[in-house]
């Protein structure tokens, strides 16, 4: 995907995680995110983006912290959300195509890694206040869904911090049955290794989920149950995940 849908995506999930917590109210339970309130989801998100808008104005070259979360209720809480996020859009929208600060996943510059790592985190916390809020999830289009899951088992779960491990080497196979998207995740004591499509896609696998990429990558992220997937073959590999995939 292109930077630029990214930035799209940014802008309109901003817009509808606010008017999902508005619409919840902020002590409204999220069920996706347990023992969160909306106010929680919301002041993480806030510190979320001031903190990804810091490198991409000030161009910090090595790890900065983030300034906490707000100590902020109400409206307050809702405002702050929304000029943030603005702040966001409008950084990465006047950033140059040059832009060098520092980043934790690979991308193919730091603006494409910012923008689609917001664009994912944003879409995530929208689902979350929508989940708060009750009623359908906005739906999240093919490809944004096929990107989030390449983001999520070849970048987040690439890394050392990944804690889908298992003594015994086993096979996940994701299909995406809307696309033509297939990724093969072997698993091992080692960081899950993930490869996009497959020489041998008939390759017997541990276990497969097939489903719409968009169920997919909202059961992948742990927002919906495996139930909503089709699931065949060992349903522990499937629950390894479940249990040991949340992000850290």
């Amino acid at each position: 995907m292109e930077t630029l849908e990214h930035l799209n995506a940014l802008a309109t999930e901003g817009e509808s995680l606010a008017a999902a917590a508005r619409g919840a109210g902020l002590s409204a339970l999220v069920p996706t995110c347990p023992g969160w309130q909306v106010r929680d989801l919301l002041r993480h998100t806030c510190m979320v983006h001031r903190w990804a808008t810091a490198f991409i104005v000030e161009g910090h070259r090595t790890y900065h912290p983030d300034g906490g979360e707000p100590a902020l209720d109400g409206e307050a809480l809702l405002g702050h959300f929304t000029d943030g996020h603005r702040l966001l859009v409008d950084a990465l929208r006047a950033a140059p195509a040059g832009l060098e600060c520092w980043t934790f996943l690979p991308g193919a510059s730091p603006l494409a890694f910012w923008t689609r790592r917001q664009a994912h985190e944003t879409r995530i916390h929208r689902v979350d206040a929508e989940s708060a809020r009750g009623g359908p999830l906005t739906p999240v289009p093919p490809p944004h869904a096929v990107d989030g899951i390449d983001e999520l088992l070849a970048g987040f779960h690439a890394r050392a911090k990944s804690r889908v491990r298992t003594a015994l080497p086993r096979t996940l196979r994701i299909r995406a049955v809307d696309t033509d998207a297939v990724w093969t995740v072997r698993l091992s004591a080692e960081p899950p290794l993930t490869v996009r499509g497959t020489a041998a896609p008939d390759a017997a696998a541990d276990c497969t989920l097939s489903g719409t990429a968009e169920d997919l990558f909202l059961v992948l992220w742990n927002r919906l149950p495996l139930s909503s997937v089709e699931l065949s073959g060992d349903r522990d590999v499937a629950e390894l995940w479940a249990r040991n995939s949340s992000v850290v």
